[in-house]
């Protein structure tokens, strides 16, 4: 309540506007053709749907309808239009919103909004986006499990309105910023294919030089984690984070959400992880097997479950080295052709990953091949460091801005 009687104060201080969402446009339902009929599918208007809309400028789909088909069971938006989804699982975690650049149709699983007079699209995309924690706490969960907007509640959601020049300036400097973090994002792009084609040349040099293959067991020894699902209570117990096979993904270990466990407080050498183990996950989509990232011990004491396996290099293998054979074409290979596939999933065993052929060069040799790898890196780092930034000051000037508080920032002082 604070906040909201925060907001409103600074709207009326600018001498904006405030307007509920149910009078800030024209609101239109989707809905979905026959998928029966031919006729109405395969054209060239995009159909948005819950799942494909990924993007804020929405342009394109992978289900496309015809004409008949659109004014059959579906419904047109044209560009300009604020579109966002309503129903689906997305909705457990995000709020997708954006506005049609092109004519597009729509299902039922998203909500159109055509801005009335004097109010700019991007803007008012802006401006209800800026409100996701509010509009998140809106959704309730469906009997199927999935997220549903309450569109009744959304609607009386306040915004602050400026004066269209005001609300161009707005748009301006988000679309500044927009343009800063896109060309350092094409930057990343083409120093992950630098690093890829570094990785793939050391591998090469180090078989082109006849350096033997042994098994990886020979070089490194392989443990499986903690196994949940009976955790024992009481006296010599303690509860510490562990990393899951969500956490392991391809090239990096992600911490933003780790649970806990609770162990024997005998086990906890055991299980817990030093910096430069590799850790590989056991199953998942086939050509996802073995997966996996060295950890760099930024979470003091971790452990990790049953589903993920701990490679710990010996002297003869640098965890480094050992990631890129693992994650190479041929590693993939390996783990896809020694796997087990079940319907769903794929998995692998110890005693596979134990089996794996790596070459095996000299410390000093892996060193000097890793150099230029570690070079691009760094490179990474920085870049990625950079946009995360970027992202943080995006937001925080963006909110003022749509707050009312227009001396934050003008277009001449952000990035471009």
């Amino acid at each position: 309540m604070r906040v909201e009687t925060e907001r409103k104060r600074d709207f009326l201080s600018a001498g904006w506007r405030r307007l509920r969402l149910a009078d800030a446009g024209q609101w239109r339902s989707g809905g979905t053709p026959s998928t029966s009929n031919d006729a109405y599918w395969g054209g060239d208007i995009p159909w948005i749907s819950g799942a494909s809309m990924k993007d804020f400028h929405v342009t394109d789909s992978a289900r496309r309808l015809t004409l008949l088909g659109a004014k059959n069971g579906s419904r047109l938006a044209e560009p300009g239009t604020t579109l966002f989804v309503v129903r689906g699982m997305s909705l457990k975690s995000e709020f997708r919103i954006g506005v049609a650049e092109r004519q597009v149709a729509f299902g039922q699983d998203v909500k159109a909004l055509i801005p009335a007079d004097g109010i700019d699209p991007h803007f008012l995309a802006y401006a209800i986006r800026v409100r996701t924690p509010e509009i998140l706490s809106m959704v309730e969960e469906t009997s199927h499990g999935t997220g549903r907007l309450d569109t009744a509640r959304l609607k009386e959601l306040e915004i602050g309105v400026p004066s269209m020049e005001e609300q161009r300036r707005i748009v301006a400097v988000h679309a500044a910023f927009e343009r800063r973090i896109s060309a350092l994002e094409q930057a990343l792009s083409k120093l992950d294919v630098a690093r890829e084609a570094l990785s793939a040349q050391a591998l090469g040099d180090s078989q082109g030089e006849g350096w033997p293959f042994r098994p990886l067991d020979e070089v490194a020894t392989v443990a499986a984690g903690v196994t949940l699902g009976s955790e024992p209570v009481g006296e010599g117990t303690i509860e510490l984070p562990y990393l899951r096979v969500a956490n392991v993904l391809d090239g990096r270990i992600d911490t933003v959400e780790v649970k806990s466990v609770r162990i024997l407080q005998a086990q906890r050498e055991r299980f817990a992880l030093r910096k430069g183990d590799l850790l590989l996950t056991e199953g998942g989509d086939l050509d996802k097997l073995g997966r996996g990232a060295v950890w760099d011990g930024r979470i003091d004491v971790c452990l990790y479950q049953n589903h993920v396996f701990r490679v710990r290099c010996g002297a003869r293998m640098l965890p480094d080295f050992l990631a890129l054979c693992t994650s190479s074409t041929e590693g993939r290979a390996y783990f896809q052709r020694v796997g087990k596939q079940t319907t769903n999933l794929a998995s692998i065993n110890s005693t596979q990953v134990k089996k794996m052929p790596v070459p095996v060069p000299p410390i000093a040799e892996q060193k000097r091949l890793l150099g230029p790898i570690h070079s691009v890196r760094s490179r990474i780092s920085v870049v990625e460091r950079h946009i995360a930034k970027l992202r943080v000051v995006q937001q925080g000037a963006v909110e003022d801005l749509l707050g009312g508080k227009t001396s934050t920032l003008s277009v001449a002082g952000c990035p471009d």
